[in-house]
């Protein structure tokens, strides 16, 4: 396998054992898989049931207390439903047909659906608790097992505690599931990087994409974090292709030395990670070709791209070595245990007559037109009128391979094997605490840092946090951010006070010139900043900094901007964004610790 597949400034001759152990942080024991494969899940288990406990206990007495009013009626007609933001504008589109029909209850109230978006992750996280929705719509099946896992979890916590306590507790969290579109996990790239690959006339797939990153630095190629449907789906294909299996994947196949290696050399040539599909085509809409030459999406994304974009066309390449598919579940919680409010007889009508529209042929016709694959597999994908016989971007006979789903405990182990090998990241924070950052905005900016410092998990990542007023008043410099640095971080954001001026453009440049004198390559190195004013303290000059910024170099830095509070200069954040080839965000004083969070799913 080392022989198919170019390790980035390491010779073919290297072995994948000795790679990975160079590479690796760790000792340069053999025993570094078995390592890395215990110790993440003994941890990741005993945080996930003490924190996922935590929270449902806290979430249970702040919403469902002696004096908590059920949040629907029992006779209630009206289904929530969380969907995805990738299949959101399709869904919700579905969902108005169907409260135009206007159906009822045999009790004479009248059925109708409402959505919320959120992220599959989200969907997971709120469901452990009491949800405010009785149904979710999640892109893949694998949320379903993950909360299925965390709720037998929460199930074990009960029965070990002796305290007198109401847990809502279920055989099983999900009561019913329907599959209503599929839509296989696909590499998008422009027609011209395609071809340059080898489509159509060769296979393409990850052994390529990983050496063609290799060869040529400017290339750039992306996946979403694990943390969201296609990132995961792709991760768990390539720990296919360095195993070498289609279908059998073990937990111990999967953590192996060599399996491990060919995964660390793929993920060593990403560019940066993210948030999701519908965030990756907003951002090319915004940005143009410059933004990615390819990246992870469901094959429905490069269809909808290519309705939007005809000038500017998107190829669907299937990895030869296979892959996996989004199966689009819609699935009933089974709510009703302790105080927690039942899904009522009425909602449960409901979701029965929206599984049954969704299976509908008039519905499953309209999911083909919108480029997903219907579940009705007597619809012909290359009948006439076919989004996929009217193009050959993507290929309805397609994909030759399609990869086994491994067990929820392979994936569960792929998942929290992925922090210790994706390609490690070199971040600071540059932190504004003038003095107009004081009171509630510091607190909330304190609490933001918090969740950003918990949600990297990998001890190869090194983070770093730069402090600024009208000077740069601390610097806590890149390091590994193992159970000590992660502490000393903490610590020092706790102990942060605002006051002084605005010394913006010094700070960025301070950062950005440190990760130039490191020079790490191998790394996504990047500046996450910060500021509710305005520049006024400087000694830096704009353009000499947006300038910098803008030059070649042998370091790929990528800046993201926070504009927090309406006093923040957002055009000058916007430049400096733009200049760092990162995003802008803004920020009210509500949401900043999710807007860290979502940042955090870059790296």
């Amino acid at each position: 396998m080392e022989e198919t597949i170019r390790r980035s400034g390491k010779s073919d001759s290297e072995s994948s054992g000795s790679w990975w152990r160079r590479r690796s942080p760790r000792s340069g024991s053999c025993v570094l898989a078995a390592f890395v494969f215990s110790a993440v899940l003994c941890l990741a288990g005993t945080l996930l049931v003490v924190i996922v406990a935590g929270r449902l206990l806290s979430g249970l007495t702040e919403r469902w207390g002696d004096d908590a009013s059920t949040p629907w009626l029992a006779d209630s007609a009206t289904l929530t439903v969380a969907v995805s933001p990738a299949m959101r504008e399709t869904f919700d589109g579905l969902i108005a047909e169907f409260n135009g029909l206007e159906k009822d209850t045999p009790d004479g109230n009248t059925m109708r659906v409402q959505t919320v978006t959120l992220t599959p992750q989200e969907m997971v996280d709120q469901s452990v608790g009491t949800p405010p929705f009785q149904a979710l719509a999640p892109d893949s099946s694998l949320w379903l097992d993950q909360l299925e896992r965390r709720w037998a979890a929460l199930q074990d916590v009960h029965q070990a505690t002796d305290e007198e306590i109401v847990i809502p507790l279920g055989n099983r969290r999900v009561n019913r599931v329907v599959r209503y579109a599929t839509s296989p996990i696909v590499i998008a790239a422009w027609e011209d990087v395609a071809r340059d690959l080898g489509w159509p006339a060769e296979p393409v797939g990850w052994r390529e994409i990983q050496a063609k990153a290799t060869e040529d630095p400017s290339f750039r190629w992306s996946h979403p974090s694990t943390s969201h449907a296609s990132g995961l789906l792709a991760t768990l294909a390539e720990f296919y292709a360095g195993a070498n299996l289609t279908r059998g994947l073990t937990e111990e196949i999967a953590t192996s030395e060599e399996t491990l290696a060919y995964v660390q050399a793929v993920e060593s040539t990403v560019r940066f990670y993210g948030e999701g599909e519908d965030v990756i085509l907003e951002r090319l809409a915004a940005e143009g070709k410059g933004f990615l030459d390819a990246f992870v999406v469901q094959e429905q994304l490069v269809l909808r791209w290519n309705r939007m974009r005809p000038d500017e066309h998107l190829v669907a390449l299937y990895p030869t070595e296979g892959t996996l598919w989004a199966d689009h579940p819609l699935a009933l919680l089974a709510l009703g245990g302790g105080d927690e409010p039942a899904v009522t007889g009425n909602q449960e009508l409901v979701f029965s007559a929206l599984a049954e529209f969704l299976a509908s042929v008039e519905v499953q016709d309209h999911l083909l037109a919108a480029g997903y694959r219907p579940t009705n597999l007597d619809i012909a994908l290359d009948r006439e009128g076919s989004p996929f016989s009217q193009t050959d971007a993507v290929d309805w006979r397609q994909p030759k391979t399609t990869l086994q789903m491994p067990s929820a405990s392979v994936v569960d182990v792929v998942q929290h094997v992925w922090w210790y090998i994706k390609r490690p990241t070199n971040v600071y924070l540059v932190v504004d605490t003038s003095g107009s950052m004081g009171g509630d905005k510091l607190r909330l900016t304190k609490t933001a840092l918090h969740a950003f410092v918990g949600q990297i998990r990998g001890d190869r990542d090194q983070v770093g946090l730069i402090e600024f007023g009208g000077e740069i008043k601390s610097l806590k410099p890149l390091q590994p951010l193992d159970d000590a640095h992660r502490l000393s971080l903490v610590h020092h954001i706790d102990t942060m006070e605002a006051n002084g001026q605005t010394a913006l453009l010094d700070a960025v440049w301070h950062g950005y010139d440190s990760l130039q004198r490191r020079a790490d390559t191998e790394a996504i190195n990047a500046l996450v900043v910060m500021t509710d004013g305005q520049e006024n303290a400087s000694r830096v000059r704009v353009e000499q900094l947006l300038s910098r910024l803008k030059q070649d170099t042998a370091v790929d830095v990528v800046v993201f901007t926070i504009a927090f509070g309406r006093g923040a200069d957002e055009n000058l954040l916007r430049r400096i964004a733009e200049a760092g080839r990162g995003q802008f965000r803004r920020a009210d004083e509500t949401d900043i610790e999710q807007l860290y969070r979502v940042i955090s799913t870059y790296f």
